[in-house]
Formats: structure tokens, C-alpha cells, sequence
């Protein structure tokens, strides 16, 4: 747990946490509290403290799936689904590409609390850069939200970029002259995408009433800055579809590309096997060993099948490369 006291944006050498909030309560600034992983009795007894609705503690112990936006009287309750990039040498069929978690976020008139799960999307340094800049904090609690939102939109940006190379790395494997055809490598980045997407895609709805909408500790001339958000938020939207439809063309080109090659193979084993076919229909002919077979006393005749044999079979072969099937 971390915690501060601010008044007029500037931290207060406070040593109790429940002096902060007593003082806060009875109108001198605010207090910010940041959780990771609380646990019930944690959220227990800072929802008598903040009088925080129990549905919203139930999200904040349990986790919840979506981003999502809600108003509990003076209180705002946002969850914001968190995704962090995971370094890796090559994608295979197994590799894990984004890794996912969740914050909760807890804003009224005189606090403001963070609920981190998972163990990226460390708030910190966040935390660190806004008591440099009291004059943002001077704002109100509103401005510890924008931030976090801020700090998330960031992340899902970068995990953009990050996208991005693997998919152009594994378009060139794809197509490339060896023929390297790697079908599972583009199933497993469509799967991941679609952990990305249903991470980033539901946080639109909240960032959109948060630019639109009167909500408790959201001033209005603050929904200008929302909305700045919400168009960060588009771009990263945007750039999934279209990675979605890059994906699907790839794994269609890859398929006809498998295809094509298997084509030609069978092509390659049909002509062979028509060329074989000939002397194999011969010798089970003559195989046959009956006494009344045409040519069987022929001083030559030994020597005239073998050369038919391989007159055809050779016409036959530059027949089926000429028309490029072999």
C-alpha cells in the first residue's frame, strides 16, 4: 500500500493514514491510496472509511473481465483493463505475446484510490511525475484518473509498435523465397490479437462518458482533456482492426500458398507415376505367361518392347515438362 496527502497539489508530511483521511474528509485536500492485490479485509474497511459501495469492492477483490465505467452517489468507480507487451525471441505457436491485468480506480471529491491486479502497469513512477507538477494535482482527484488512463493508452500504444514488427516479421517468413510456410505462427498472433482486443476495445465506452457525460468529481472543462483521450484510445482501436485484417489476408495467402505447393507435388507424383505406369502394363502383359502370346518366338522382340518402353516413357517425360509439371 502507498499513500499521500496533498493540499493544493503539494504532498503533506503526514505520519497516519487515518489522520490524511479524517483531514481530507473534512475538506483539506485529498488523499490518494494505491493498493496491489487487496485483500476482503483490506477493501472491508476502506469502503466504511469511504463509504464505497459493496459492488464496486466485489470488482476490486474479484477482478472483473471488461473495462467499464460506473457512478455510486459522489463516487466514480472505473475499471481499466491493462495490457503490457512480453519480450520474446521468435513467435512460435506457443509463444505468449501480451500479458493482461486490471485497475481499479476509485475517485470522490476529497480521494482517490488505485486497485493494481497483475504485475505490470506499475503506477509509481506515475505517482512520482504528478507530485512533480503539484500544479496538476491542484486540480483535484479527477486528474490522478486522467492520468492512469493516460498511462494505459501509453502502454497499449507501445504494445501496438511491438505488434506491429512481429507481424511484419512473420509476413516475410510467410513469403519469403525459401517458402518457410508458417501457418501456426499466424494463428497464435491472432489469438494473442484477440486478447489485445478484448482488452483495449471495451475501454472506449468509458473513456466516451467520461468526455460526454456529468459525472461526480469530473468537472467539465476536464472532459476536453477525456477526450483527447478517447482519440489515443481510437488510434490503438484503429491499429488492431487493421492488424486483424493483415492477420487474415496472411493466414488466407499462407493456405493458397500451401496449397499451390501440395498441387504441385501431386502433379510431380502423377507424372512420375504415369511414366512408371508403362513398363509396369508391359511386363504384367507378358507377365501373364501364356503359350499363344503374340511375338514371343521373335528373334528381336525382347529388345524392340524394352525400346518402345523407353521411347514412350521419354516422350511422356518431356511432355509433362513441357507443360511444367515437372
Amino acid at each position: 500500500m502507498a499513500w499521500g496527502h496533498y493540499v493544493e497539489g503539494v504532498r503533506q508530511d503526514v505520519p497516519d493514514f487515518d489522520l490524511a483521511a479524517g483531514r481530507a474528509t473534512a475538506g483539506d485536500g485529498f488523499v490518494w491510496l494505491g493498493l496491489k492485490d487487496p485483500s476482503d479485509e483490506d477493501m472491508a474497511g476502506l469502503a466504511a472509511r469511504f463509504h464505497l459501495h459493496p459492488l464496486a469492492i466485489e470488482d476490486a477483490v474479484e477482478g472483473h473481465t471488461r473495462s467499464k465505467l460506473e457512478q455510486f452517489g459522489d463516487t466514480l468507480f472505473c475499471v481499466i483493463s491493462t495490457v503490457a507487451y512480453v519480450d520474446h525471441a521468435e513467435v512460435t505457436d506457443s509463444s505468449e505475446i501480451v500479458s493482461t491485468g486490471q485497475i481499479m480506480v476509485f475517485v470522490g471529491e476529497h480521494f482517490v484510490m488505485t486497485v493494481r491486479r497483475g504485475e505490470h502497469a506499475q503506477l509509481k513512477d506515475m505517482r512520482t511525475n504528478l507530485e512533480n507538477k503539484p500544479e496538476r494535482l491542484a486540480h483535484g482527484t479527477y486528474e490522478v484518473l486522467y492520468a492512469v488512463l493516460d498511462k494505459v493508452i501509453e502502454d497499449y500504444l507501445t504494445v501496438v509498435s511491438e505488434f506491429e514488427t512481429d507481424i511484419e516479421d512473420v509476413e516475410s517468413a510467410v513469403f519469403s523465397r525459401q517458402g518457410t510456410n508458417e501457418v501456426d505462427q499466424v494463428y497464435q498472433l491472432k489469438r494473442e490479437l484477440i486478447e489485445f482486443k478484448r482488452s483495449v476495445v471495451p475501454l472506449g465506452m468509458p473513456l466516451h462518458a467520461l468526455a460526454t457525460r456529468p459525472l461526480a468529481a469530473i468537472p467539465v472543462t476536464a472532459q476536453a482533456y477525456f477526450r483527447e483521450l478517447s482519440d489515443h484510445h481510437l488510434e490503438a482501436r484503429e491499429a488492431i482492426q487493421s492488424f486483424d485484417e493483415v492477420l487474415t489476408t496472411i493466414l488466407s495467402a499462407g493456405l493458397a500458398r500451401a496449397s499451390v505447393a501440395d498441387n504441385q507435388d501431386m502433379r510431380k507424383i502423377s507424372a512420375f507415376v504415369a511414366i512408371v505406369a508403362i513398363p509396369t502394363m508391359i511386363a504384367g502383359i507378358y507377365g501373364m505367361n501364356f503359350e499363344n502370346m503374340p511375338e514371343l518366338q521373335t528373334r528381336y522382340g525382347y529388345f524392340v518392347v524394352l525400346g518402345a518402353m523407353i521411347t514412350i516413357m521419354l516422350g511422356l517425360y518431356l511432355g509433362f515438362r513441357r507443360n511444367k509439371w515437372l
